[in-house]
Protein backbone atom coordinates (compact mmCIF):
# COMPACT_ATOMS: atom_id res chain seq x y z
CA UNK A 1 0.00 0.00 0.00
CA UNK A 2 1.25 2.91 -1.30
CA UNK A 3 1.56 5.87 1.43
CA UNK A 4 -0.72 8.46 -0.91
CA UNK A 5 -3.61 5.24 -0.40
CA UNK A 6 -2.22 4.97 3.12
CA UNK A 7 -4.10 8.39 3.57
CA UNK A 8 -6.81 8.02 1.53
CA UNK A 9 -8.69 5.42 3.34
CA UNK A 10 -9.58 7.28 5.72
CA UNK A 11 -11.22 9.73 3.80
CA UNK A 12 -13.18 7.31 1.50
CA UNK A 13 -14.75 5.34 4.67
CA UNK A 14 -15.51 8.57 6.19
CA UNK A 15 -17.71 9.22 2.41
CA UNK A 16 -19.03 6.14 2.79
CA UNK A 17 -20.59 6.68 6.17
CA UNK A 18 -21.58 10.45 5.42
CA UNK A 19 -23.40 8.74 2.28
CA UNK A 20 -25.07 6.05 4.27
CA UNK A 21 -26.41 8.49 6.70
CA UNK A 22 -27.33 11.08 4.17
CA UNK A 23 -29.46 8.17 2.19
CA UNK A 24 -31.29 7.09 5.35
CA UNK A 25 -32.23 10.84 6.24
CA UNK A 26 -33.35 11.31 3.04
CA UNK A 27 -34.86 8.50 1.83
CA UNK A 28 -36.60 7.06 5.35
CA UNK A 29 -38.78 10.12 5.76
CA UNK A 30 -40.17 8.62 2.35
CA UNK A 31 -40.69 5.23 3.60
CA UNK A 32 -41.66 5.89 6.61
CA UNK A 33 -43.44 9.71 6.56
CA UNK A 34 -45.57 9.27 9.68
CA UNK A 35 -42.96 10.09 12.48
CA UNK A 36 -46.07 12.10 14.89
CA UNK A 37 -48.85 9.72 14.47
CA UNK A 38 -49.55 8.04 17.98
CA UNK A 39 -50.79 4.61 18.70
CA UNK A 40 -51.29 4.11 21.72
CA UNK A 41 -51.86 0.33 21.72
CA UNK A 42 -48.50 -0.21 20.34
CA UNK A 43 -47.15 1.30 23.66
CA UNK A 44 -43.27 -0.17 23.03
CA UNK A 45 -43.80 -2.64 20.31
CA UNK A 46 -41.07 -4.52 19.44
CA UNK A 47 -39.30 -4.75 16.10
CA UNK A 48 -40.88 -5.84 12.88
CA UNK A 49 -40.41 -6.03 9.42
CA UNK A 50 -42.43 -3.26 9.09
CA UNK A 51 -41.33 -1.71 12.21
CA UNK A 52 -37.49 -2.65 11.92
CA UNK A 53 -36.98 -0.39 15.45
CA UNK A 54 -40.51 -0.88 16.62
CA UNK A 55 -42.42 2.37 19.04
CA UNK A 56 -41.30 4.02 21.14
CA UNK A 57 -43.64 5.10 24.61
CA UNK A 58 -46.26 6.76 22.64
CA UNK A 59 -46.80 4.19 20.20
CA UNK A 60 -44.96 6.18 17.33
CA UNK A 61 -42.20 4.82 14.53
CA UNK A 62 -39.39 4.90 15.66
CA UNK A 63 -37.44 4.55 12.88
CA UNK A 64 -39.28 7.78 11.02
CA UNK A 65 -38.53 9.60 13.83
CA UNK A 66 -34.72 9.05 13.76
CA UNK A 67 -35.05 9.43 9.55
CA UNK A 68 -36.71 12.97 10.59
CA UNK A 69 -34.46 13.45 13.16
CA UNK A 70 -30.80 12.58 11.06
CA UNK A 71 -32.72 15.02 8.30
CA UNK A 72 -33.05 17.93 10.72
CA UNK A 73 -29.98 17.55 12.14
CA UNK A 74 -28.16 17.35 8.94
CA UNK A 75 -29.92 20.37 7.15
CA UNK A 76 -29.63 22.67 9.91
CA UNK A 77 -25.92 22.22 11.07
CA UNK A 78 -25.17 22.75 7.70
CA UNK A 79 -27.05 25.69 6.90
CA UNK A 80 -25.51 26.96 10.12
CA UNK A 81 -21.56 25.85 9.02
CA UNK A 82 -22.29 27.46 5.45
CA UNK A 83 -23.87 31.09 7.11
CA UNK A 84 -20.48 30.89 9.73
CA UNK A 85 -17.97 30.19 6.75
CA UNK A 86 -19.63 32.58 4.24
CA UNK A 87 -19.59 35.26 7.03
CA UNK A 88 -16.13 34.65 8.56
CA UNK A 89 -14.17 34.39 5.29
CA UNK A 90 -15.67 37.94 3.99
CA UNK A 91 -14.89 39.40 6.90
CA UNK A 92 -11.44 37.88 7.27
CA UNK A 93 -10.42 38.60 4.07
CA UNK A 94 -12.24 42.19 4.07
CA UNK A 95 -9.91 42.66 7.48
CA UNK A 96 -6.40 41.45 5.93
CA UNK A 97 -6.99 43.81 2.74
CA UNK A 98 -7.98 46.84 4.53
CA UNK A 99 -6.00 46.85 7.32
CA UNK A 100 -6.57 49.83 9.59
CA UNK A 101 -9.12 50.77 11.63
CA UNK A 102 -11.17 48.11 9.83
CA UNK A 103 -9.08 45.32 11.08
CA UNK A 104 -8.84 46.99 14.70
CA UNK A 105 -12.77 47.07 14.73
CA UNK A 106 -12.97 43.27 13.23
CA UNK A 107 -10.94 41.79 15.71
CA UNK A 108 -12.21 43.62 18.58
CA UNK A 109 -15.40 41.93 17.86
CA UNK A 110 -13.69 38.25 17.17
CA UNK A 111 -11.84 39.03 20.39
CA UNK A 112 -15.60 39.48 22.40
CA UNK A 113 -17.44 36.34 20.80
CA UNK A 114 -14.28 34.21 21.40
CA UNK A 115 -14.52 35.39 25.14
CA UNK A 116 -17.87 33.39 25.25
CA UNK A 117 -17.97 29.50 25.19
CA UNK A 118 -19.82 28.76 21.45
CA UNK A 119 -22.03 26.42 23.65
CA UNK A 120 -23.00 29.39 26.10
CA UNK A 121 -23.74 31.53 22.78
CA UNK A 122 -26.29 28.77 21.62
CA UNK A 123 -28.04 28.90 24.86
CA UNK A 124 -28.72 31.95 25.55
CA UNK A 125 -29.99 32.16 21.65
CA UNK A 126 -31.79 29.36 22.48
CA UNK A 127 -33.29 30.05 25.80
CA UNK A 128 -34.61 33.56 24.21
CA UNK A 129 -37.19 31.37 21.96
CA UNK A 130 -37.38 27.78 23.56
CA UNK A 131 -35.92 25.80 20.91
CA UNK A 132 -36.91 27.93 17.96
CA UNK A 133 -35.01 26.77 14.64
CA UNK A 134 -34.53 30.58 13.38
CA UNK A 135 -32.55 31.28 17.57
CA UNK A 136 -30.91 28.09 17.12
CA UNK A 137 -29.28 28.76 13.52
CA UNK A 138 -28.37 31.94 14.55
CA UNK A 139 -26.42 31.12 17.74
CA UNK A 140 -24.90 28.44 16.24
CA UNK A 141 -23.71 30.31 13.25
CA UNK A 142 -22.34 33.39 15.51
CA UNK A 143 -20.66 30.82 17.64
CA UNK A 144 -18.51 29.57 14.77
CA UNK A 145 -17.84 32.35 12.68
CA UNK A 146 -15.00 33.16 14.54
CA UNK A 147 -13.14 30.32 13.72
CA UNK A 148 -13.33 30.89 9.61
CA UNK A 149 -12.52 34.67 10.02
CA UNK A 150 -9.27 34.20 12.04
CA UNK A 151 -8.02 31.28 9.55
CA UNK A 152 -8.96 33.81 6.70
CA UNK A 153 -7.66 36.77 7.84
CA UNK A 154 -3.77 35.33 9.25
CA UNK A 155 -3.58 33.46 5.90
CA UNK A 156 -4.63 36.32 3.89
CA UNK A 157 -2.46 38.44 5.22
CA UNK A 158 0.52 36.54 4.52
CA UNK A 159 -0.58 35.98 0.83
CA UNK A 160 -1.87 39.12 0.09
CA UNK A 161 2.07 40.78 1.01
CA UNK A 162 3.23 37.80 -1.50
CA UNK A 163 5.34 38.64 -4.33
CA UNK A 164 3.00 37.20 -6.89
CA UNK A 165 0.07 39.18 -5.38
CA UNK A 166 1.85 42.41 -5.77
CA UNK A 167 2.81 41.41 -9.11
CA UNK A 168 -1.11 41.20 -9.62
CA UNK A 169 -1.29 44.46 -8.57
CA UNK A 170 1.07 45.97 -10.63
CA UNK A 171 -0.72 44.43 -13.41
CA UNK A 172 -3.97 45.80 -12.92
CA UNK A 173 -5.85 42.60 -11.80
CA UNK A 174 -8.75 43.88 -9.74
CA UNK A 175 -9.70 42.50 -6.09
CA UNK A 176 -12.03 39.52 -7.75
CA UNK A 177 -8.72 38.11 -10.18
CA UNK A 178 -6.53 38.44 -6.83
CA UNK A 179 -9.29 36.45 -4.56
CA UNK A 180 -9.83 33.81 -7.43
CA UNK A 181 -6.46 32.99 -8.41
CA UNK A 182 -4.31 34.13 -5.54
CA UNK A 183 -6.59 33.39 -2.21
CA UNK A 184 -8.96 30.88 -2.80
CA UNK A 185 -6.80 28.23 -4.03
CA UNK A 186 -4.72 28.47 -0.75
CA UNK A 187 -7.85 28.93 1.54
CA UNK A 188 -9.95 26.07 0.16
CA UNK A 189 -8.68 22.88 1.47
CA UNK A 190 -8.28 24.46 5.32
CA UNK A 191 -11.67 26.16 4.76
CA UNK A 192 -13.30 22.68 3.82
CA UNK A 193 -11.51 20.66 6.87
CA UNK A 194 -12.79 23.38 9.36
CA UNK A 195 -16.14 23.25 7.81
CA UNK A 196 -16.15 19.32 8.05
CA UNK A 197 -15.41 19.41 11.67
CA UNK A 198 -18.33 22.76 12.35
CA UNK A 199 -20.13 20.71 11.41
CA UNK A 200 -20.12 17.69 13.54
CA UNK A 201 -19.76 20.31 15.90
CA UNK A 202 -23.02 21.95 15.55
CA UNK A 203 -24.84 18.85 14.98
CA UNK A 204 -23.07 17.35 18.63
CA UNK A 205 -24.46 20.67 19.96
CA UNK A 206 -27.94 20.39 18.42
CA UNK A 207 -28.04 17.18 20.14
CA UNK A 208 -26.59 18.37 23.83
CA UNK A 209 -29.33 21.20 23.82
CA UNK A 210 -32.48 18.75 23.05
CA UNK A 211 -30.67 16.40 25.32
CA UNK A 212 -31.29 19.01 28.18
CA UNK A 213 -34.11 20.48 27.02
CA UNK A 214 -33.65 23.27 25.69
CA UNK A 215 -32.95 22.92 21.89
CA UNK A 216 -35.44 21.45 19.45
CA UNK A 217 -38.85 20.86 21.30
CA UNK A 218 -41.22 18.05 21.00
CA UNK A 219 -43.26 16.76 18.84
CA UNK A 220 -40.27 17.17 16.37
CA UNK A 221 -38.05 14.70 16.45
CA UNK A 222 -34.46 15.65 17.27
CA UNK A 223 -31.06 13.03 18.08
CA UNK A 224 -30.61 14.20 21.41
CA UNK A 225 -34.72 14.72 22.24
CA UNK A 226 -35.47 11.03 21.31
CA UNK A 227 -32.42 9.77 23.31
CA UNK A 228 -34.09 11.83 26.55
CA UNK A 229 -37.15 10.46 25.98
CA UNK A 230 -35.85 7.08 25.52
CA UNK A 231 -33.99 6.78 28.69
CA UNK A 232 -36.81 5.98 31.03
CA UNK A 233 -37.87 2.92 28.96
CA UNK A 234 -34.22 1.24 28.44
CA UNK A 235 -34.54 -1.71 30.06
CA UNK A 236 -37.64 -2.62 27.94
CA UNK A 237 -37.01 -1.26 24.69
CA UNK A 238 -33.04 -0.60 24.63
CA UNK A 239 -32.92 0.33 20.51
CA UNK A 240 -34.87 3.35 21.31
CA UNK A 241 -31.87 5.03 22.86
CA UNK A 242 -29.35 3.21 21.12
CA UNK A 243 -30.81 3.95 17.55
CA UNK A 244 -30.04 7.87 17.50
CA UNK A 245 -26.74 7.13 19.89
CA UNK A 246 -25.80 5.05 16.75
CA UNK A 247 -26.73 7.83 13.64
CA UNK A 248 -24.90 10.17 15.77
CA UNK A 249 -21.97 7.98 16.06
CA UNK A 250 -21.78 7.38 12.41
CA UNK A 251 -22.47 10.70 11.32
CA UNK A 252 -19.36 12.12 13.66
CA UNK A 253 -17.29 9.20 12.67
CA UNK A 254 -17.95 10.10 8.92
CA UNK A 255 -17.20 13.81 9.78
CA UNK A 256 -13.99 13.39 11.54
CA UNK A 257 -12.43 11.09 8.67
CA UNK A 258 -13.75 13.58 5.88
CA UNK A 259 -10.31 15.83 5.07
CA UNK A 260 -8.57 16.79 2.04
CA UNK A 261 -6.28 15.12 0.62
CA UNK A 262 -2.71 16.18 0.29
CA UNK A 263 -1.10 15.17 -2.66
CA UNK A 264 2.78 16.48 -2.63
CA UNK A 265 4.05 17.19 -6.50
Amino acid sequence: MTPLTSRAWPQRLGYLLLAAVLLFALAGPLLWPDYAGQQLMRFLETPSLAEPLGRDQLGRSVIARLASAARLSLWLAGLCVLSAALLGCLLGVLSAWRGGWTDTVLRGLADGVLALPGLLIVLIFSAMAQGGFLTLYIGLALAQWVEYFRMTRARSRLLLASPHVEASRLLGFGPAHIVRRHLWPELAPMLLTMMSFGLATAILALSTLGFVGVGIQPPTPELGLMMTEALPHYSEAPQLLLAPVAVLALTLAALVLLRPLEVNS
